[in-house]
């Protein structure tokens, strides 16, 4: 096993910082990238951040992950979250600990987000802390 952490961001990431403000914050990936980098770097880890709308490309970075014996995977789905049966299937494939991460607390938002295919595939589920949230699971990925 490596000491690289795969953070993977799904769709609409890429907007973090001007889309919906009120709900996912001021932050934008690339400042949540630098404060993972820095913790990373503490904790002795590499970070490997990358952003998709497209499902696939989390299914096929899913698979890359376990291939490269990296420690976890930091997975922020988006909306996949709550209608990917494909992201679902490729966690159980995978022996690598996936860790769902949101900005947001899905359970306090519509009843449709309230489902969640990764989680019921993923290691664990960390929620609610904004861009802390990223910042929470990484600690875990690093205590595993």
């Amino acid at each position: 096993m490596s000491d690289i952490v795969f953070v993977l961001n799904g769709p609409n990431l890429n907007l973090l910082g001007t889309r919906e403000p009120e709900i996912y914050g001021s932050a934008t990936l690339d400042d949540i990238a630098g404060m993972l980098e820095d913790r990373a770097r503490e904790l002795g880890l590499e970070i490997d951040l990358r952003q998709s709308n497209h499902e696939g490309h989390l299914v096929d970075w899913l698979h890359e992950a376990q291939a490269v014996g990296a420690k976890a995977v930091l997975l922020n789905a988006g909306a996949f979250t709550h209608t990917s049966i494909a992201l679902h299937d490729a966690i159980k494939a995978i022996r690598t600990p996936v860790i769902e991460v949101h900005l947001s607390n899905p359970h306090t938002r519509e009843a449709f987000r309230h489902t969640s295919y990764v989680g019921m595939a993923a290691k664990a589920t960390i929620a609610g802390f904004g861009p802390v949230s990223y910042l929470l699971a990484l600690e875990g990925a690093h205590r595993l």
